[in-house]
């Protein structure tokens, strides 16, 4: 596909529009669907296609209508049209498909597509700022600027939250992103510990299949790479499915698939099944904390698991470039 061409873009607008009206969450889980389905089309030597440009790409990624336009678009829905599937207060609700707001809304799903794809191009040729996870970090560009425009609230949230409850407060727990799994913050460690032992054995079973494609020429070296990277991620996401169709209790799944994504790279530039494990550690760790900066006191949601990814990501690109 021509990245610039109109028909690309108005792939985008489709999608975006398609996103906004399914709602962020379901969204992202048939993104990710996609995705594991172009990693396996990858693994048996098949096109690329599906993984690089419907899963991660304009057609459906995560940037565009894959997750970001239904953030956008409730964002909107909420600050704007005043007609959230909640109610009031409810911008940071990615649960709920937005098909019964109005045409309006799922056009601000369709808009961001094309916006966010504009967007990504442009920062992936940025020296430095490539170091970043530019994909998630489109994401994370799409949750702030929305806030701020359409709910005229700042990144770091709301000066009133703040000062209740301070910056980094949680309230015990009553603030607190997927409290059940952060607090305490012991869990979180354990989980990334088991998360990244995991993502490691995936990538090295990915990388024993993919090695002579390679070298045969049946597979490239971007989609070599980007198919171990991804593919944790996406089982992780789809396994999210649990926090739409569960209450209470049962609703409260794991949420691993920044921690997932983390050690998989961890473990492609360094090799190392123990590094992995203890990146999957401080992966759990950076999710509250980027949980605490940007989503605790905020009027929409921006993203704990993209934020991890994207300022991960550089600090990996980092050390790596230290060490080698």
């Amino acid at each position: 596909m021509d990245p610039w061409s109109l028909t690309t873009y108005l792939i985008c607008f489709g999608g975006g529009i398609i996103g906004a009206g399914l709602g962020a969450l379901y969204s992202l889980i048939l993104c990710c669907g996609l995705i594991v389905a172009g990693c396996l089309s990858v693994v048996l030597g098949g096109s690329d296609f599906l993984l690089l440009q419907v899963g991660l790409g304009p057609i459906f990624g995560v940037h565009c209508g894959g997750f970001c336009s239904g953030v956008v678009a409730i964002t909107y829905a909420e600050g704007v049209r005043k007609n959230a599937p909640g109610g009031p207060g409810t911008g940071k609700d990615i649960l709920s498909p937005l098909i019964g707001t109005s045409w309006d809304v799922l056009v601000v799903g369709g808009l961001w597509a094309v916006l966010a794809h504009t967007f990504l191009g442009l920062l992936s040729k940025v020296p430095v700022i490539n170091w970043f996870d530019c994909l998630a970090l489109t994401v994370v560009a799409g949750n702030m600027l929305s806030r701020l425009f359409f709910q005229k609230c700042p990144p770091w949230g709301l000066s009133e939250s703040i000062k209740k409850y301070g910056y980094f407060g949680t309230g015990d727990g009553a603030i607190q992103w997927v409290a059940w799994q952060q607090n305490p913050l012991s869990k979180a460690v354990v989980l990334g510990l088991g998360v990244g032992l995991v993502s490691a054995a995936c990538v090295l079973w990915f990388q024993a299949q993919l090695a002579p494609l390679v070298v045969k020429g049946t597979v490239s070296p971007v989609a070599a790479f980007v198919a171990p990277l991804i593919f944790t991620f996406a089982l992780a996401c789809i396994s999210l499915m649990g926090l739409n169709w569960g209450t209470g209790k049962i609703q409260q799944y794991p949420v691993w698939h920044h921690i997932a994504l983390l050690s998989s790279l961890a473990m492609l530039l360094f090799g190392s099944v123990i590094v992995a494990g203890i990146v999957g550690m401080l992966a759990a760790l950076l999710g509250e904390l980027m949980a605490r900066l940007f989503w605790n006191h905020g009027t929409n949601h921006i993203d704990p698991p993209a934020c991890s990814i994207a300022f991960g990501t550089f600090l990996l690109n980092i050390v790596n470039k230290i060490v080698t």
